[in-house]
């Protein structure tokens, strides 16, 4: 396939094919607008809570895509306390292969599980980031969207969806089942038990 023949970058800058990511294993691949976004953020930070036993334990790898230079991958996963594995595709290859659009469908149904800010709040946010880092950069195109998949071992294809909007993430635990991976309470909140 032609996406798998990509290079990706990590957070060191060492390419690595994308196919390479679950040539042998099944992956969760979650692609991301750009590292600014807030609402990327907030799912990722989601993401970060899954500990990696249960990962693990199904043999799934858990792989962040982003699409800007590599060097925002370490304090992306600073803000966020990311853990798994994270790489760019710093040209959106992967991403304009897989088709995931650019520019924002209006459906005002669609809400993110995994986003807890309201749009002023989080745009008034990532805003600040942008102009207090380093170099003032959206640390990717900001017009792109993305998605999450399931992939491999090998050519295997066993999920895919691809955000509408900013706020048209798959829920984690949906996709956590669907790839065999137990399942994580994300509510900050202790779930009550009847007797």
């Amino acid at each position: 396939r032609l996406a798998a023949r990509c290079l990706v970058v990590d957070g060191d800058g060492q390419k690595v094919p994308f196919g390479a990511l679950f040539r042998e294993h099944r992956a969760i691949v979650v692609f991301v607008r750009h590292f600014l976004c807030y609402t990327c953020k907030e799912y990722v930070e989601d993401l970060a809570k899954i500990p990696k036993n249960l990962l693990q334990d199904a043999k799934v790898r858990l792989i962040v895509i982003g699409q800007s230079s590599y060097h925002h991958i370490k304090p992306f996963c600073s803000l966020t306390g990311y853990h798994h594995e994270i790489y760019v595709d710093p040209e959106r290859e992967i991403y304009k292969i897989f088709g995931m659009k650019r520019g924002e469908a209006a459906t005002s149904s669609v809400k993110s599980p995994h986003v807890k800010s309201n749009l002023l709040s989080g745009s008034i946010r990532s805003m600040w980031r942008a102009m207090t880092g380093p170099a003032f950069d959206f640390q990717g195109d900001p017009a792109q969207q993305g998605g999450a998949m399931i992939l491999g071992p090998g050519s295997s294809v066993h999920f895919v969806h691809l955000d509408k909007n900013r706020l048209d993430h798959a829920a984690i635990n949906t996709v956590l089942q669907l790839a065999g991976v137990k399942t994580v309470n994300f509510t900050n909140k202790h779930q009550i038990i009847d007797i």
